[in-house]
């Protein structure tokens, strides 16, 4: 069959969505404080299609919330706060961690799922077709600025809550989605993954392990 060009690229279009959407599948987990998220199984993996919302560890034990900048500086244990410290933006983003508590052997996720690795993460944008053009169909279809939504094909829902520096600043709510790996660069630094509003990539950069970045949990 000879198809016209525009009609042959719609065609490819929407065999490439049928074949992705068709390892697509829903589900939910509950967190030890009780929040509910819901899930979505990508390819062969299975991760939460929400932000971590949890103040405690698996074990039961707290994780301090830390709102002043100076002192979110200068921790080196696990701490959480919402962006711009403000507990609305918590409700729509789920709670910023620093990478101390992601690392810390109580376990942050809920019991079954864990923090990815890098190669997880890698895992994920190799399937919808690599980091050049998988943050399109991670990013949700809105909540971002301007024309900086996706079309979210993954299921993964990726919002743009930014983050928080290492010197305790907030930045880039409405055009960033990061999200921890627990892979370290080095002594200091981790690999992490930022859904950038204005591009269809996907970024692999590290970070100090006290900035402050959004959580992803993927199944066992």
């Amino acid at each position: 069959m000879n198809l016209p060009k525009n009609n042959f690229t719609l065609f490819t279009s929407i065999f490439i969505f049928v074949f992705v959407f068709s390892f697509i599948s829903f589900s939910q987990v509950v967190d030890k404080d009780g929040n509910s998220y819901k899930t979505v199984k990508i390819g062969k993996q299975e991760w939460m299609s929400e932000n971590l919302k949890t103040e405690h560890y698996r074990n039961g034990d707290e994780i301090p919330q830390v709102q002043d900048k100076d002192e979110w500086d200068k921790t080196t244990t696990g701490a959480w706060c919402y962006y711009e410290n403000q507990t609305e933006n918590g409700t729509v983003y789920g709670k910023i961690y620093n990478w101390y508590a992601v690392n810390d052997p109580r376990g942050l996720a809920p019991e079954g799922w864990h923090v990815p690795a890098d190669d997880e993460w890698t895992k994920l944008t190799d399937f919808l077709g690599g980091a050049e053009t998988a943050g399109t169909k991670l990013k949700s279809t809105n909540g971002w600025d301007e024309d900086f939504a996706g079309n979210n094909n993954s299921g993964f829902s990726a919002l743009p809550g930014g983050y928080r520096t290492h010197d305790g600043y907030f930045s880039n709510k409405g055009r960033n989605a990061l999200f921890w790996s627990t892979t370290e660069f080095n002594s200091e630094r981790v690999w992490f993954r930022n859904v950038i509003g204005s591009i269809p990539d996907v970024y692999r950069p590290n970070y100090d392990k006290n900035f402050g970045l959004y959580i992803r949990c993927v199944k066992d």
